[in-house]
């Protein structure tokens, strides 16, 4: 089986990270989210990839090239105009031949048991399954209803404004056999959920959901982003972490150079060369990216540091995300805010 995984949006509900760096290349726990779906493929056999692309496209082209230090095979397709999550697919359809297509997001976080999920496809034997996912608010989700059978018999997008008719959400993983392309028109925005998912049921065409209790969020927007940082800390979700694991839930990277006189709660993961000067002090859950600098005395609490950022003596962060290479200037106090450009960080005060 050969996987695409969908990489093409723009991540609006992500700025101000997205302003920087496309969706799925946002950091989490150490990786850039597609990373940990491009493992998560490989864990499962899955050893051809698509990727298609459109927003900042050559940050996850320099990241992963052809993909053979991962011993895959990966491919990319650069849309110059979207194409939908079905248009897009169609353009690399000789990609595929005549093999079942995975499709998966790289801006979502999953631990899906990939090969059980293929199983349950081939058991089904209909044309598509879709990965399910039980959510309290459906209203942000496509939903479906399913028979005794487990088949699909209803699809409903975003139900905001009328009653959901389940609460069984869409997760965006599909597997489908090769016919699947004949429903799908050439040279056209086409979206799955809007438009080739009701016109399979309307022809009659068996699509089955696999109802998984794994861990699957869309990182959609900064505060979801923040508690899956925490979820990885936590062993909720099951992903590889970079660097060794310590006592009381702390992460090391490569040469990460820690004065013996700072105080470090976990869960914290701390990244390859990062610097931790004396006396500062670090309260989990919180999560700096390689090459973070932390001055002494400073205290971070419940915050994320991406790559490179910089705090300086004695400042105060909590509950933030610092962008990277930003600079936190000595003695200065950030609560509750996300600062990846100059723009963020006006009001922030300095320490008397």
């Amino acid at each position: 089986m050969k996987a695409m995984i969908l990489a093409a949006g723009l991540g609006t509900r992500l700025r101000p990270l997205t302003d920087e760096v496309s969706k799925p290349m946002v950091q989490l726990g150490g990786r850039p989210c597609i990373e940990h779906t491009v493992l998560l493929l490989k864990a499962h056999g899955v050893r051809d990839i698509m990727i298609n692309l459109y927003y900042k496209p050559e940050l996850i082209m320099n990241h992963f090239g052809d993909g053979c230090a991962y011993d895959l095979n990966i491919n990319y397709s650069l849309e110059k105009e979207l194409m939908g999550t079905a248009g897009g697919l169609k353009k690399v359809q000789d990609f595929f031949g005549n093999e079942p297509v995975l499709i998966i997001s790289g801006d979502a976080l999953t631990d899906i048991n990939l090969t059980e999920f293929y199983n349950f496809h081939k058991e089904k034997g209909g044309i598509a399954s879709l990965a399910l996912k039980n959510v309290h608010d459906p209203r942000e989700f496509g939903v479906v209803l399913l028979n005794e059978e487990g088949r699909i018999t209803q699809f409903q997008e975003k139900p905001k404004d009328v009653a959901p008719i389940s609460t069984k959400a869409n997760t965006g993983i599909y597997i489908f056999e090769p016919e699947i392309f004949k429903y799908i028109p050439a040279d056209t925005f086409y979206d799955f959920g809007k438009e080739v998912f009701p016109d399979l049921l309307t022809k009659g065409q068996a699509m089955y959901g696999y109802e998984t209790q794994a861990y699957w969020c869309d990182v959609g927007n900064l505060d979801v982003y923040k508690s899956v940082q925490f979820d990885i800390l936590a062993g909720i979700v099951k992903v590889d972490m970079p660097g060794k694991k310590f006592e009381n839930c702390i992460w090391l990277g490569r040469r990460a150079d820690i004065d013996p006189e700072t105080e470090i709660i976990g869960p914290v993961f701390i990244g390859e060369k990062c610097i931790i000067e004396k006396g500062a002090k670090i309260y989990g859950p919180s999560v700096l990216g390689s090459g973070s600098i932390v001055g002494k005395n400073a205290v971070i609490k419940r915050s994320i540091l991406l790559e490179d950022a910089y705090v300086g003596d004695n400042a105060e962060i909590s509950d933030s995300i610092v962008g990277k290479k930003q600079r936190i200037k000595a003695f200065m106090v950030c609560e509750n805010r996300t600062l990846v450009n100059k723009a963020c960080f006006e009001e922030l005060r300095i320490v008397e």
